[in-house]
């Protein structure tokens, strides 16, 4: 207990220093935590009124825009002084983009998009922990993506090192063994059908994540339920620049 004392500076200005809470003021503690974990609307931290593009209307800018990256045809993205000003009150993205850290591979360019449209997720070979499906589910649940595009790419080395792991048991220094063991499944299923190519096992790999997103969400599932989602993998050719559609769920 800290009694009053003139000689206190915090007792000259009134303040207190903390008391610790009885069992009275634990258990409120502990009730307060409860409610606190009760689900409630999920709502964005600066809310904006959320895209009105349907699954397929998003899906067709993506193709439209990666049409013009492969032809070099010009192409207007918006951004500037005026969309930072608007971006600055929230944003509303139409797609979550799911893509490898791969520096050949920047979604914006290939999809011919600008600021605040494209909601991206990065991880060397594309793969999804905890982390990443949060931030999926996010730009679902939260900021109303319509669509998920799964991108996987031509010579992905994080996938060329699964398939290392699997064909000559490579031992990777750091964690980088364990960064890609999600993608040995991917390789070995590409196996299975007999394409033992690199490209193979991208393409795998591409519809295995979808996959999982699409069965391990019920934020996803919820989605995908009332027709407000697609989950699309894909595969991006680095020399002419290409993204070929693998299917579309």
């Amino acid at each position: 207990m800290h009694h009053l004392d003139p000689a206190c500076p915090c007792c000259r200005t009134g303040s207190r220093l903390p008391v610790a809470p009885g069992r009275r003021g634990l258990a409120g503690l502990a009730v307060g935590a409860i409610l606190a974990g009760l689900p409630r609307p999920l709502r964005a931290a600066d809310p904006v009124p959320r895209t009105n593009l349907t699954p397929d209307q998003a899906l067709a800018l993506l193709r439209d825009g990666n049409q013009r990256f492969q032809t070099d045809a010009p192409f207007r993205a918006v951004q500037g002084r005026e969309r930072r000003l608007e971006l600055a009150r929230g944003q509303a993205p139409f797609c979550v983009l799911v893509g490898c850290s791969d520096s050949r591979v920047p979604p914006e360019l290939l999809f011919g998009r600008g600021l605040g449209e494209l909601f991206i997720v990065r991880n060397a070979g594309n793969t999804v922990d905890t982390a990443a499906l949060g931030s999926i589910e996010y730009g679902v649940g939260v900021l109303g993506c319509p669509l998920i595009v799964v991108l996987g790419h031509e010579s992905c080395g994080a996938v060329a090192a699964a398939v290392d792991v699997v064909d000559r048991n490579t031992n990777f220094p750091g964690v980088i063994g364990e960064m890609v063991q999600p993608i040995l499944p991917a390789v070995l299923s590409a196996r299975r059908t007999g394409d033992t190519t690199l490209d193979a096992a991208v393409r795998a790999n591409a519809r295995r994540v979808a996959l999982r997103l699409r069965t391990q969400s019920p934020v996803l599932q919820e989605a995908l339920g009332r027709g407000r989602l697609q989950i699309v993998p894909a595969h991006y050719d680095l020399d002419d620049g290409e993204v070929h559609w693998l299917e579309a769920s």
